[in-house]
Parts: C-alpha cells; sequence; structure tokens
C-alpha cells in the first residue's frame, strides 16, 4: 500500500460517500469501465474489452462539484489491491456484474489526484517532483529489485518486463489543475503535457488510464501528444453522462428521504427543479448539480450552493473580456432566453478569449451556461441569480445595467395596482434603453418585461410558458419567500389591448395553477394579480390592467 500505489485514500473517501444520507449509486460506470480492462478477467474479460472497442485511454470532463472525484475513487478504490472492498461494492450495482469478482481489488491502481501540491509550491518543479517522488517510493517499496535510477516510465516498463507483465491502471483525478495556478508558466504547460505523454502514450503497462477534468486536453495538448484519450464530456458525448449530475429519477429518491428525515420540509420537489436542474446532456436528458441538491436536502433549505465561492467574479471575468460582443446575449438569456451559439469546447479557458463564440464556450465548459440543440442559456435558478447580479451590478454592461436597476420600481407598481407607472417604466426601456429588442413579435415583448422585473425573482419562481389551467401562461410569479405574497399572471398582447389578456387569463382559467390539489392545504394564500401588458406598433405605446382576485379563484 502506498501513496500513489495501490493508496488506501480513494477507498475511504468512496466508503464516507457511500455511507452518507443522500448517496447515489453510480457503480453501472465500472460496468462500461471493465470491458476495457482484460488481464484479471481471463477470456471472458478479453472479450468484453473487444467489444467495448479496446479503447484503454478516458478523459471525462465536467465542471466542477460535478461528481468526477467521486467517480474516480469509485474506480480506484474497486479496480485497487489497496483494500478490501467487497463489503462495499458486493451490495451496489456492481456487485450483480458476472466479472465483479474477476476484478474486485485484482488489480495494480496507481491513484493521482493532481489537485494536491506541495507546502509553499512556488513553481511547477516542486509540483512535479513532489508527483515522481511519491510514486518512486512506492515503486521501490513494492518492486525492490528494479533499479529506480531513470525516468519514471523507465523504471514502470522495466517492472513490466521484470515481473512478467505487471501492468497498472492509472486514475488521474483533475489532470488540469495546475493550469490555474499561478507558479505555472508558459513554459511549463508544454513539459507537463509531456510528462504524461511519456507517463501513459504507448506504454505496454497501461491497462487503463481514466483521466478527470474540467478543460478538454485538446486545449493544452496542440500535437499528438495525448490524442490516445478518448475524451466525453457533457455538451458533445452521450456516453457516461448519466453518472455525473443526478438525473430527474435519482433526485426522485432522495427527495423521498428528505421528506422522511425533516419533521418539516421547506423544500418541495419542484423548488429543486427550478433550482438545480436544467444541465443539458449529450443524451437528451437534463441532470441537477449534486453539490446543491445533496446541501439543500441535508440543510433543508435552498441556496446558491455551488455558485458561493466567487462565481459572480468568474462570470463577470468572461462578459468582460469582450462586452460588446455578448451585453444583448446575456441579457436575452437573463430575460430567459436560448441564443444560438457555437461551441467549441478546446477553446475554453480562462485566458485570451476575444469572440462572443470562445466566451460562451469557456462558459458552457464551467457550468454557468448549458448547451443544447445549437443554443446556451442559463440552466436554473442558482445560476440565474449570479447573472442577475452581474446585471445588476456592473455599469458597463450600459443599458442593460440601468434597466436591471430599475426592475425592483415595476414589481412595486404591479403590487400597488399602479398601471400608469408600469406603461411608464415599460415606454422607457423600449424608447431609450432596448435596442436590442424591436419588438416585431411577442417574444422581443415578453423579454422586455423579463427584464423589467428581474429584482422580482429575488422572492418569485418566475416562469416563462408555464403550464396553468388549461393553457399556458406567459408569466407566471409564483411567490417562494412569502407564501402570503401576492401571485402573479401576466399574460402579453402585440396588437391586442390588455382587456383580451385578462380575458383569456379568464377563460384558459390559468389561477388554477395556484389552487391547492384537492385535500391538501393551499400554498399560496395571498391575492391573484390578473396583469395584462400589451403592446401597440402603431402607435408605439404601452398599456397595462389589473384584477385583484381571492385565491379561491377558478
Amino acid at each position: 500500500m502506498g501513496l500513489y500505489l495501490n493508496s488506501k485514500k480513494p477507498c475511504v473517501i468512496y466508503e464516507n460517500l457511500a455511507h452518507s444520507t443522500y448517496f447515489i449509486d453510480k457503480t453501472a460506470m465500472l460496468e462500461e469501465l471493465i470491458p476495457l480492462v482484460g488481464q484479471a478477467g481471463g477470456c471472458a474479460a478479453q472479450d468484453a474489452r473487444k467489444e467495448g472497442g479496446g479503447n484503454k485511454y478516458i478523459c471525462v470532463t465536467r465542471p466542477r462539484r460535478f461528481g468526477k472525484t467521486a467517480a474516480a475513487c469509485m474506480a480506484a478504490s474497486f479496480f485497487g489491491k489497496g483494500s478490501d472492498c467487497r463489503g462495499l461494492f458486493q451490495k451496489l450495482q456492481v456487485g450483480k456484474n458476472s466479472l465483479f469478482e474477476a476484478h474486485l481489488n485484482k488489480h495494480n491502481v496507481i491513484y493521482i489526484p493532481f489537485n494536491e501540491i506541495p507546502m509553499d509550491c512556488a513553481s511547477y518543479r516542486q509540483y512535479i517532483d513532489r508527483i515522481q517522488e511519491r510514486l518512486m517510493s512506492d515503486l521501490r517499496r513494492d518492486f525492490p529489485q528494479v533499479d529506480t535510477g531513470g525516468a519514471l516510465w523507465d523504471v514502470l516498463n522495466e517492472i513490466y518486463e521484470l515481473e512478467e507483465d505487471v501492468k497498472f491502471i492509472f486514475v488521474l483525478d483533475e489532470w488540469d489543475y495546475i493550469f490555474h495556478r499561478s507558479f505555472v508558466t508558459e513554459k511549463d504547460r508544454p513539459a507537463y503535457i509531456d510528462f504524461l505523454s511519456g507517463l501513459l502514450k504507448d506504454q505496454p503497462y497501461v491497462e487503463l488510464a481514466y483521466m478527470t477534468g474540467i478543460l478538454p486536453i485538446a486545449k493544452y495538448s496542440s500535437g499528438s501528444e495525448l490524442n490516445m484519450f478518448y475524451e466525453y464530456t457533457m455538451a458533445t458525448e452521450e456516453k457516461y453522462s448519466s453518472f455525473f449530475g443526478f438525473t430527474e429519477d435519482e433526485v426522485d429518491v432522495l427527495y423521498k428521504k428528505y421528506q422522511k428525515i425533516h419533521q418539516r420540509p421547506k423544500i418541495t420537489r419542484r423548488e429543486l427543479q427550478v433550482w438545480y436542474d436544467g444541465y443539458h446532456i449529450r443524451s437528451g436528458g437534463r441532470v441537477y448539480n449534486p453539490r446543491s441538491v445533496i446541501a439543500a436536502l441535508t440543510n433543508n433549505n435552498l441556496g446558491n450552493y455551488w455558485t458561493s465561492a466567487g462565481p459572480y467574479d468568474e462570470i463577470y471575468y468572461y462578459i468582460e473580456q469582450n462586452t460588446d460582443a455578448v451585453r444583448e446575449d446575456i441579457a436575452r438569456m437573463a430575460s430567459g432566453a436560448a441564443v444560438p451559439s457555437g461551441i467549441r469546447e478546446y477553446a475554453a479557458t480562462a485566458m485570451n478569449l476575444s469572440t462572443r463564440e470562445e466566451i460562451f464556450s469557456a462558459m458552457v465548459v464551467y457550468g454557468f451556461l448549458t448547451y443544447e440543440n445549437g443554443c446556451v442559456s442559463i440552466p436554473n435558478r442558482e445560476l440565474m441569480d449570479k447573472f442577475q447580479q452581474v446585471l445588476m451590478r456592473e455599469p458597463s454592461l450600459g443599458y442593460v445595467y440601468r434597466l436591471c436597476v430599475n426592475s425592483g420600481k415595476m414589481l412595486k407598481a404591479t403590487k400597488a395596482c399602479d398601471v400608469d407607472t408600469m406603461a411608464e417604466l415599460l415606454a422607457y426601456a423600449h424608447d431609450t434603453e432596448v435596442p436590442l429588442f424591436n419588438y416585431n413579435e411577442e417574444v422581443d415583448l415578453a423579454a422586455v418585461v423579463n427584464l423589467v422585473y428581474l429584482s422580482a425573482r429575488d422572492s418569485y419562481e418566475v416562469a416563462r410558458e408555464d403550464k396553468g389551467g388549461i393553457g399556458y401562461v406567459d408569466f407566471i410569479f409564483k411567490p417562494f419567500r412569502n407564501r402570503g405574497d401576492d401571485c402573479i399572471i401576466l399574460e402579453l398582447k402585440v396588437d391586442g389591448t390588455p382587456e383580451e389578456a385578462i380575458r383569456q387569463i379568464k377563460e384558459k382559467k390559468y389561477a388554477l395553477a395556484f389552487s391547492p390539489k384537492l385535500g391538501t392545504p393551499p400554498i399560496y394564500t395571498g391575492r391573484i394579480l390578473a396583469v395584462g401588458i400589451a403592446y401597440d406598433r402603431k402607435t408605439k405605446r404601452h398599456s397595462c390592467r389589473i384584477e385583484i382576485w381571492e385565491n379561491s379563484v377558478e
């Protein structure tokens, strides 16, 4: 047992996760990896490897806190000889696999968490020397007859030749971590890539190389150094997509546990979806941010758990790279719209961003945006809060900033049924502040309305085109901080009248969205405000009307 070779550390980490309250069994991923290793499994495993395509170099990239380290520790503890993990894995899904016994703790695993650095590390040399010295120490202990005076890969090759085809599974977690450290220079980057290439590429002792990170390898490997890896990203590859983040069914399971644990649950299942879902994956589904879901259920409270560590500065960093290019698109996304954009994931780095496509590529890779069908969008309420902060705190965003700062006035006027002030604010937004919206379609009016009500997101779940009654309402505002607050239904009309909008709200019975299910207590107890907003393209005038109903309206 060593620091890197057959270390006990990944097993301890994964066992702690497996015994946690909100654990989800992702060992089906091991069933994808088992066919890629064949040495310990005999003929059956060799055949399975052929069926799996024979590729033994896997790199999975995901945003931070999406389960990369958990999966790496799972793989290292299952395959590695460092600990007896039978009691842990036989109860999980992989325990039913026909090759379970052949591979459980049967392999030499080199597990390196690249996000660990020496104390007071000031150079790349210190960083990489620590890794090499630790691994060399492990090899000297387990293979004392081998000369360890050469390069690391020379020593591993000698072990392979002298020890009856001894091979190693490499599990490398957060491989790109050092690219974000200040002590790494431009000259160090290719040296690090060469180190990984020398260690892994075309080496007979490599049984499997499983690597994780945030940024794709292609960004840093300009040539063929690491071209043996198959890369699996959230936006562009379907394989492994369900193993990172929580699926809808998995959150259902966790929510049932939560309801049993807390006598007074404060979070609804719908709120979990609104706050933390929305990351589209290549397979066509969506996944939840796992860290945020677990933190919210544990604390019995919704919050910005994933974005709590400096994302405002990170999001604004990308926007300020080219404010003119992305300002209007950011405004549209903050209004709930998806924006067409190509994604070049190899361009996603925190340096030298210049084009709109590069900026949005970086934001997708880091998890600030999601990508689907050629469009980028803000995935959920947690991220929407952070984009709202950017829009309301950065004067460099010009008219978008001024519009958002004044959004509190619109909500206040609506609650006061001050339709004249509402019309004035809309006119100001349209006439002097919003050249990006032409009102050629109702979607443009909807985008402006969403922006002028931006501050309402502090206390409301604001949904666009949501189901209500027997149709889909343009906007519905459901209070989540104070369930006795006003509920708002907002319908838009271009070249129509606010009275027509109110009539549609009545005819379609949109107010039923606030009514409790039969036999259950009401969730919302405040007034219902039916709001009609119209815009006449000929006169360039806005008009508004509000009717107040009790929450028993059907």
